[in-house]
């Protein structure tokens, strides 16, 4: 399973730059996180779900379940 964060960023107006200076986490670690490939074993991290709910003003738990609804696929 993966999570399409880049079309969660589109889908939201949101760039790297801005999530980076939004949530204080610097932009090359959420870069090179969000741009990595995905396993089982490494999907997204806390880091990464609190950066996006802080540059949204909404709650990780929010930003989780929408992930989880709208951006989870079943490739590998």
């Amino acid at each position: 399973m993966q999570i399409d964060i880049k079309r969660y960023l589109e889908v939201h107006n949101l760039t790297i730059y801005q999530v980076s200076k939004s949530s204080g986490y610097g932009y090359t670690t959420l870069h090179k996180s969000f741009n990595k490939p995905q396993s089982q074993a490494t999907s997204l991290n806390l880091r990464d779900l609190d950066a996006l709910a802080q540059a949204q003003h909404r709650a990780m738990w929010e930003v989780l379940r929408e992930l989880e609804n709208d951006y989870l696929s079943d490739d590998d």
